[in-house]
């Protein structure tokens, strides 16, 4: 029996999204079609971008359909880049951000961007002042609403406010906090000026039960970005291409299923969170949760084991019928330690002693009972000083 606990990395398809999905492919027809056929599919198209729009507190013209946050993010960061004004090449990157952001800055780095990084604190968190002091002058800025590692929340509120008081455009990767914090457009934006403050937010259907391949980007209608793909005019000529409009309508249902059971679920999830916690160390007093203890995304627990190979673990632990991650997904397979936890002041040994376990809607007692019946014994075996 498999046990399931990386539900950051993806979480299964919801029944509401299925149905709408299936319902949505049975229409025959190109959303950009003029004839009846092609109309049909675009009012479905469009009334998902209101659905989501709705839940997201946004104009529906501001929602842009991607196939997902790496997709959403190299959009608003490239975008932003490209329609920046020439004043100024500069970059204001957070240093735990998710691989997506920091791969795409670093792409821009290779074509003469100047990145202004800004620390965090050792609970995984972005220093706001540290923040605000690096923006005057830069072209745009970026930031994680909660950490996808850790699950440290960001003051996205006061990060929006610092870059609409410098005049620089923001975006947010919203990927790991959309469906368990509430989150709206239009209250985190304020009265930013036009083309300043929050302009663009990423989130990624995947990580709230809608299909793998679906995501959207925000974008202010007041922004300034430069498409990323070229080859039409749909979504307001921010990315080209035939939509897919039963993606787009399985977001719309997941998206608002997440949201209606958002503050009943997150309360579940922190309940089992912290008997997984206090599991974790009365069977291995020498783990340390990292991250905010409290004011952290509700299912996640980032657990370091002093002494352990986080891989060893991993592997264990999957050998057991547990599945959970050493970091960020999006790096799986890749043997390196954690730049998140060693951005955090920790070392490059302890970077690599660390298990992410994720809670999601499928998650029960029965998943906390697997990991507390296994995990010491695994440590034990993951420790090569225990081993001598």
């Amino acid at each position: 029996m498999r046990f399931y606990l990386d539900h950051a990395a993806t979480t299964p398809l919801r029944r509401e999204a299925r149905e709408a999905w299936l319902s949505a492919s049975d229409l025959v027809g190109n959303a950009s079609s003029t004839h009846g056929a092609g109309q049909d599919v675009r009012r479905l198209l469009e009334e998902s971008r209101e659905r989501v729009a709705t839940v997201l507190g946004c104009e529906p013209i501001e929602v842009v359909f991607t196939s997902g946050g790496t997709e959403s993010i190299n959009t608003a960061l490239h975008g932003l880049w490209a329609a920046r004004a020439e004043k100024s090449d500069a970059i204001v990157l957070p240093d735990a951000e998710h691989h997506a952001t920091m791969d795409t800055v670093a792409a821009l780095a290779a074509s003469g961007a100047v990145v202004l990084p800004v620390p965090v604190d050792e609970l995984g968190r972005i220093s706001v002042p540290a923040f605000a002091d690096a923006l005057p002058g830069a072209a745009l800025a970026t930031a994680l609403v909660a950490n996808n590692e850790v699950g440290t929340i960001n003051d996205a509120g006061a990060l929006s406010a610092a870059a609409a008081d410098a005049w620089v455009p923001l975006h947010l990767d919203a990927v790991s906090a959309w469906g368990h914090l509430p989150l709206s457009f239009r209250v985190l934006r304020g009265d930013a000026p036009a083309g300043s403050g929050l302009v663009a937010m990423s989130i990624a259907g995947h990580k709230i039960g809608a299909p793998v391949g679906t995501g959207a980007l925000i974008v202010a209608r007041t922004a300034r970005l430069a498409p990323l793909l070229h080859g039409g005019a749909q979504q307001r000529g921010l990315r080209a291409g035939t939509q897919d409009v039963p993606g787009a309508a399985a977001l719309a249902a997941a998206m608002e299923a997440a949201e209606l059971e958002r503050e009943r679920e997150s309360e579940r999830l922190r309940v089992l969170r912290e008997r997984l916690v206090v599991g974790i160390r009365s069977a291995v007093p020498s783990a340390e949760l990292l991250g905010d203890p409290t004011d952290r995304l509700p299912g996640n627990a980032h657990v370091l084991f002093p002494g352990a190979v986080g891989e060893s673990l991993l592997f264990l632990l999957d050998m057991a019928g547990v599945s959970a991650s050493t970091g960020s997904a999006c790096q799986a397979g890749v043997a390196e330690p954690s730049h998140v936890v060693m951005a955090m002041g920790r070392s490059e040994t302890e970077a690599r002693s660390v298990l992410r376990f994720t809670l999601g809607a499928t998650s029960t007692d029965a998943d906390v009972d697997a990991v507390l019946a296994v995990i010491a014994d695994a440590v034990h075996r993951a420790s090569p000083a225990a081993r001598t």
